[in-house]
């Protein structure tokens, strides 16, 4: 899962351009903490129901604060290093057979953001193994409600707690769905709750962003954070290009998004 590697970076690749200032003080007393996060999504429109059943007896997670400890600045692969763990045989092949499976849903998704298929397949099975690998197993507001409390990038943390209520403020997903990585990273492709609130598209159309169990949503939304960052059709994606530099959205390491590049080439048979 990329998340293990990447973290810092795909934390650094989904915030807003400018984090707002949230009033609750990190630090001291968790459950303090948590109560003055309710009180802020209430502010911010999240009914009461949500609120109680997301952060109601939510309690800190040690392991978390730990990972993200050991994350910082620890990846020290080379590109072909890293890519002959990621990029083999079977993930090609197993690409190629989605690349069929999908192509009339990959083909509109191209027509309408310009990001080519074998792009979004190469995206989605690095993060999650073609949705059929390790999406995460933490639930979501825990992760985000100990990562908020700590004092480090509070502000950011505080910000993605209230978009992950709003994903269930909006019916996206449930409470129980909320499951993601060390993050709060969520669904197929590993968006952070502010990326799927901002790129979220309902490419299924039936009401709901689903980035945990709906392929056209998945590769639809991936496909709009690519465009909406920059994303050029028809032009060159490796490195040095203008669509390698709209990845850095997704993520900001180059060795990542080299690879990212290597299994699209793979995939189109090149």
């Amino acid at each position: 899962m990329v998340t293990r590697i990447f973290a810092t970076a795909l934390v650094s690749a989904f915030v807003f351009a400018v984090t707002p200032t949230f009033a609750a003080q990190c630090g001291g007393d968790f459950q303090t903490f948590v109560g003055s996060m309710s009180r802020e999504a209430q502010a911010a429109g999240i009914s009461q129901p949500v609120i109680s059943e997301a952060l109601e007896g939510v309690t800190q997670d040690g392991a978390v604060l730990a990972f993200d400890r050991r994350q910082r600045g620890t990846f020290n692969k080379t590109f072909e290093q890293y890519v002959s763990t990621r990029v083999g045989p079977g993930r090609i092949n197993t690409g190629k057979s989605m690349l069929l499976r999908h192509g009339s849903l990959l083909s509109r998704i191209e027509q309408q953001y310009g990001v080519p298929a074998e792009i979004l397949v190469a995206i989605w099975g690095l993060e999650s193994d073609f949705g059929k690998g390790d999406m995460g197993k933490l639930p979501v507001f825990r992760v985000l409600a100990t990562m908020a409390h700590d004092c480090r990038r509070t502000d950011l943390f505080q910000g993605e707690l209230l978009a992950a209520l709003k994903i269930v403020q909006r019916g996206d997903l449930t409470v129980r769905d909320m499951i993601g990585a060390y993050a709060g990273e969520i669904g197929q492709t590993q968006f952070l709750p502010s990326s799927y609130i901002k790129y979220g598209v309902d490419f299924d159309n039936n009401g709901h962003v689903d980035l945990r169990h709906s392929v056209p949503d998945v590769l639809a939304s991936t496909a709009n954070l690519l465009k909406t960052n920059g994303w050029k059709a028809g032009g060159d994606y490796h490195e040095g290009s203008a669509n390698f530099d709209a990845m850095r959205e997704w993520n900001r390491a180059e060795i990542y998004r080299k690879t990212i590049a290597y299994f699209a080439d793979r995939l189109a048979g090149k």
